[in-house]
C-alpha cells in the first residue's frame, strides 16, 4: 500500500529549517526531528512521511534512528511507491546524462543524492555494475534496485561493495556480495583518456577504480608531453598512465600498496607504455624524501593522496598533512615544471586546501602560479544544496 496514511509520520521540531528542505536540502539531522518512542522504534531504512511543525507533508523520507543523519529525502511525493519502476526512472535519468558524456560504458552511473538515490553509489564497468549501498534504506531496498540496474543498463554482473566508511555509521556490515551473475575472475580493463586501466572490482579500493579524476588526469596529460612525470599516491596509475598516453617520456608511480602497483604495471602493459613506466612501493612521504636525497627532478609531479581530513575532527591534522605533501613534492619539480595537488576530503574546503598547498610550496623555498583548479568529472554531479557532494579538488601550479 502506498497510501500516505499507511506510513509512519515523523515531524520536524519547530526550530528546524523546513525551508531548506523545501528548497532541496536532502537531510534531516537527529536534533531537528521530534524523536518520540514511535520514531525511535522504527527500524533503519523505514519509509516515512516527513512533516513540518504545522503537520504539512514535505515528502517521503527514509529514517534511521541509529544515525545522526536520521532522515534522507527520497521523493517529494509522500505517496510515492519505492519499487523497481521508481528505481528504473531514476536510473534512466542518470544513464541518459552519462551516455551523453561518454562514448563507452565506464563511468559513475549514480552519485548518491545528486542522482536522487541518497547514500548510493553505482559505478559501471561495461557489463558489470558495482553498487555501494551506504545507507540503511538502500540495503532494505536492494532487491528492486538491483533488478532495475539490470533492466536499465543490461549489466550481466552486479556486485555489492560494502567498504564505504559511512556503512558503519548506518549500522551496516562490511561484507562484499555478488548480487547477480559471476564476479570477474581477474582485473577488468577500463579505457580512459587514451590509457587502459586495470580495475580490481572485488578486492581493490572502493569500487575498483576512481572515475572522478578523469578530467584532471586529462589536464595533467596535456602538461606531460615530453615530460618526466612523478605520480605519488598513484593507486593503479591514474595520473601516470594518462600522462604516458599524453606523450610523457617517463613516469614513476609511487604507492604503498603492492597490489595497486601491480595493477598499474598491468595497465601500462595493456596501454603499450610499459617501457616508459616504473614503480616504487613505499610510504609516499618517505619515498619523496628519498627521491629528493637522490637529487631526482621531474617536469610534472602529481600527488593524489587519500582523504587526510575525512571529518571536521581531523581537519587540522589533515591540513598539516596536505601542507607537508606540497612541501615535499615541490622540491622535486624542475624549474618551470608543474605540480598537481589533490584532495578528496569533505572537511577541507577549497580555500583551506589551497592555503595549505600554497604554504607547503612556500616552505619548500619555491614560488608557484596557480594555473588550473579542477573538480570531479560530470558523472559525479554536485547537488548545489549539499556542499558535501563536492568533495574533490585538484590544484595545478607552475613553479
Amino acid at each position: 500500500m502506498n497510501d500516505i496514511s499507511s506510513r509512519p509520520v515523523v515531524r520536524l521540531k519547530p526550530k528546524a529549517n523546513a525551508r531548506a528542505i523545501r528548497h532541496g536540502f536532502p537531510w534531516v539531522y537527529a536534533n531537528e526531528l521530534v524523536t518520540d518512542r514511535r520514531t525511535k522504534a522504527l527500524s533503519g531504512g523505514t519509509l516515512a512521511v516527513l512533516e513540518d511543525e504545522a503537520r504539512k507533508p514535505l515528502g517521503l523520507v527514509t529514517v534511521n534512528p541509529a544515525s545522526k543523519l536520521i532522515c534522507r529525502m527520497l521523493d517529494r511525493n509522500p505517496e510515492a511507491a519505492i519499487d523497481e519502476a521508481w528505481f528504473a526512472r531514476r536510473l534512466e535519468r542518470a544513464m541518459a546524462l552519462r551516455e551523453k558524456l561518454f562514448d563507452a560504458p565506464f563511468y559513475r552511473l549514480v552519485h548518491a543524492e545528486a542522482d536522487g538515490l541518497p547514500g548510493v553509489v553505482i559505478d559501471r564497468f561495461g557489463e558489470t555494475c558495482v553498487i555501494q549501498p551506504n545507507a540503511a534504506w538502500a540495503e532494505v531496498q536492494l532487491e528492486p534496485m538491483v533488478s532495475a540496474v539490470q533492466k536499465v543498463t543490461g549489466a550481466q554482473v552486479v556486485l555489492k561493495n560494502a567498504t564505504g566508511r559511512t556503512r558503519a555509521l548506518e549500522g551496516l556490515d562490511d561484507r562484499n556480495v555478488v548480487l547477480r551473475g559471476q564476479a570477474p575472475d581477474g582485473p577488468v580493463p577500463v579505457p580512459m583518456n587514451g590509457a587502459t586501466y586495470m580495475a580490481d572490482l572485488t578486492g581493490g579500493q572502493k569500487t575498483g577504480l576512481f572515475f572522478d579524476q578523469r578530467p584532471n588526469h586529462a589536464f595533467a596529460a596535456r602538461l606531460s608531453h615530453g615530460a618526466r612525470v612523478l605520480d605519488v599516491f598513484s593507486h593503479v596509475g591514474g595520473f601516470s598512465l594518462a600522462a604516458l598516453a599524453g606523450g610523457a617520456t617517463s613516469a614513476l608511480a609511487v604507492d604503498g600498496s603492492a597490489p595497486a602497483l601491480t595493477l598499474a604495471e598491468q595497465g601500462a602493459e595493456a596501454s603499450g607504455v610499459a617501457t616508459r613506466f616504473s614503480t616504487r612501493q613505499g610510504d609516499a612521504f618517505d619515498v619523496m624524501s628519498q627521491l629528493a636525497a637522490e637529487g631526482a627532478s621531474f617536469d610534472v609531479v602529481i600527488c593524489d593522496p587519500p582523504a587526510f581530513a575525512p571529518s571536521k575532527q581531523a581537519l587540522d591534522a589533515g591540513l598539516r598533512a596536505y601542507e607537508r605533501v606540497a612541501r615535499l613534492a615541490a622540491s622535486l619539480v624542475a624549474d618551470g615544471g608543474y605540480l598537481g595537488l589533490c584532495s578528496c576530503s569533505h572537511a577541507a574546503d577549497l580555500s583551506r586546501f589551497r592555503a595549505a598547498s600554497v604554504r607547503g610550496i612556500g616552505r619548500s623555498g619555491r614560488q608557484g602560479m596557480l594555473i588550473h583548479t579542477g573538480f570531479a568529472g560530470p558523472d559525479h554531479p554536485l547537488l548545489p544544496q549539499l556542499a558535501e557532494s563536492g568533495y574533490l579538488k585538484s590544484l595545478f601550479f607552475r613553479l
